[in-house]
């Protein structure tokens, strides 16, 4: 269970710029839940991602995962349990490293490596297997630069290897934002395959309304950092792209647009 409690956030404190996002802001993710959280640009959307995985400090409240409070803990030893996959699939991969070597990579997260070699020959099979589930060839390239595939791919592989040692929490950064359709559409299916299959905790942002509504048990909307829209379960199941059209249209003439 992810837990925020009395979250303040101001961004530009003191400055003429001073802009304060969050104001006792609470939320709660339950074990097992997947959350779509739609919003426009500055609703706190990717503030409340970074806040959960240590990105940006909090002002004041807490960050509450299992019962544990995290609200200072380090950003790296958050990842021990929380898996990100980002907007941009650069920021997921290693470009000037090989598949092999950005499988090993995400295979010994967390891991003292010492001096010993950073890649096991014994686990090339294991990671063949992973990759070829992705139906994209990856697993005959295993000497390729990651740097040389396309976005798709690499996002792909980012998706992988972010759940590739065992957490409890994936983060999903508007990760299918720099895709074209078709690939978006492959790595939702990749996506939700994974989820299910690993019964990850996961909070995914997205402009996507169509994702939003057609994955996961929940949907969320923010809105100048506060949730005014929240779906479980069989209510999200009655939710249609055009409720959700018709809220951002009433929150259009609420600030004026």
């Amino acid at each position: 269970m992810i837990e925020l409690q009395n979250i303040e956030k101001y961004y530009n404190p003191g400055t003429v710029n001073e802009m304060g996002l969050f104001h006792d802001f609470n939320f709660t993710v339950n074990d097992g839940d997947f959350v779509s959280v739609i919003g426009s640009n500055g609703s706190g959307k990717t503030s409340m991602l970074n806040l959960i995985c240590g990105s940006i400090p909090l002002d004041s409240g807490k960050i509450i995962i299992n019962g544990k409070d995290i609200s200072k803990m380090k950003e790296y030893k958050r990842y021990y349990k929380i898996g990100r996959v980002y907007q941009n699939p650069s920021m997921g991969t290693c470009p000037t490293m090989t598949i092999l070597e950005n499988m090993s990579l995400a295979d010994n997260k967390g891991k003292i490596y010492g001096l010993s070699k950073g890649s096991d020959k014994k686990r090339v099979t294991f990671y063949r297997e992973q990759l070829s589930r992705l139906g994209l060839g990856l697993e005959d390239k295993m000497d390729n630069l990651v740097g040389q595939l396309s976005g798709g791919q690499r996002q792909a592989m980012a998706l992988l290897m972010s759940t590739m040692t065992p957490i409890e929490f994936l983060i999903l950064d508007e990760h299918t934002a720099a895709l074209d359709p078709k690939t978006a559409d492959i790595i939702m299916e990749l996506t939700d395959e994974i989820v299910r299959e690993k019964n990850l905790t996961t909070i995914m942002v997205t402009h996507n309304l169509r994702y939003a509504v057609d994955y996961g048990n929940r949907l969320v909307m923010m809105h100048e950092g506060k949730a005014i829209m929240d779906k479980n379960e069989q209510e999200k199941k009655e939710t249609s792209i055009d409720d959700i059209l018709d809220r951002f249209n009433q929150i259009s003439i609420e600030v004026g647009n």
